[in-house]
């Protein structure tokens, strides 16, 4: 017991120790956080309660705002446009995402080859990024173009008459997938961050067991990179299910609204018509729609997100 005693004091002191670091780095975080939590509070919070109390009222901008109950949500599962460009949102996001991330990853990986010039390789596929939306909206209106643009001009040397893209119905929201492409720089620059911490142990006991490229592909680098696969399908998803700037500049959700997104029939609701009560409704719509998204991946990712221990 008398042995005993000291233990059970200096056990006390160091559990003492750690609780007063544990609090002195709580309050360090929540120090460094505040910045952002209070900008939240104020500038993200704010509206949000404002748009969700918005959704139970009509108000047109020009009057004094009046409860109108669920008028805007009963209003909204009637429209049939509402559920168009619920389709669209999807049909862009996916594909947008699945092309993105393929292409991305895929680059990521050129680009992380030791080869001459690797620098300015990874400098001319992450300018992209940097520029304007607007910029690359009417850059890719003139690459689409059906007459003289780059694409159907590059196919027509192979005797390929191209489509209509974004004059066509069927290619519309093809030609916006297409384009979604272009800005893929920050990704690949999250792609090589990955790629560069994979130890090379793994590719090594790989080649000692007769792996070749595909396997080693397969079986390290993919399950290895699939936490990074992940954060990017999320992110990615998420923001090309509220896209709105480039649809609004390329085709202005035609032709015959088949690139009507959800953000952009927010836009014609809430600046266009003055209905800021259903417009405050179909945002709330969108914000289920990437909940609902953002879980069903999150569910999915334990099947395949892999995290190294």
């Amino acid at each position: 017991m008398a042995q005993a005693a000291p233990a059970l004091e200096t056990t006390t002191r160091r559990t003492g120790g750690t609780s007063k670091l544990a609090r002195r780095e709580a309050r360090a975080f929540y120090g460094f956080a505040s910045p952002w939590i209070l900008g939240f509070i104020l500038f993200g919070g704010g509206p949000v309660v404002a748009a969700l109390l918005l959704s139970f009222a009509h108000w047109s901008l020009l009057s004094t705002p009046s409860w109108a109950g669920l008028a805007n949500y009963r209003k909204m599962f009637a429209d049939p446009l509402f559920y168009k460009s619920i389709a669209n949102t999807v049909y862009f996001g996916a594909g947008s995402v699945c092309l993105g991330v393929v292409t991305s990853f895929l680059l990521a990986i050129l680009l992380n080859q030791k080869v001459r010039g690797l620098g300015f390789f990874r400098t001319v596929f992450y300018l992209p990024s940097v520029v304007a939306g607007v910029a690359t909206a009417i850059l890719w209106v003139n690459i689409l173009q059906p007459d003289y643009g780059l694409i159907n001009n590059f196919l027509g040397l192979f005797g390929i008459k191209g489509p209509g893209w974004l004059v066509s119905e069927h290619w519309a929201i093809p030609g916006l997938i297409l384009m979604s492409v272009w800005g893929a720089g920050n990704t690949i620059v999250i792609y090589l961050a990955g790629l560069q911490s994979i130890s090379p142990a793994l590719y090594e006991a790989a080649l000692l067991d007769g792996a070749g490229w595909w396997n080693r592909f397969w079986n390290v680098t993919v399950p290895m990179m699939s936490p990074v696969i992940f954060f990017n399908v999320v992110t990615s998803l998420i923001a090309s299910l509220q896209a709105y700037t480039l649809v609004l500049v390329m085709t202005e959700g035609g032709p015959n609204n088949a690139t009507l997104m959800l953000g952009l029939y927010i836009y014609r609701q809430a600046f266009e018509y003055f209905d800021m009560g259903y417009a405050a409704a179909l945002s709330w719509a969108m914000f289920a729609l990437i909940g609902v998204a953002t879980a069903l991946q999150f569910l999915l990712a334990r099947r395949w997100v892999h995290y190294d221990a």
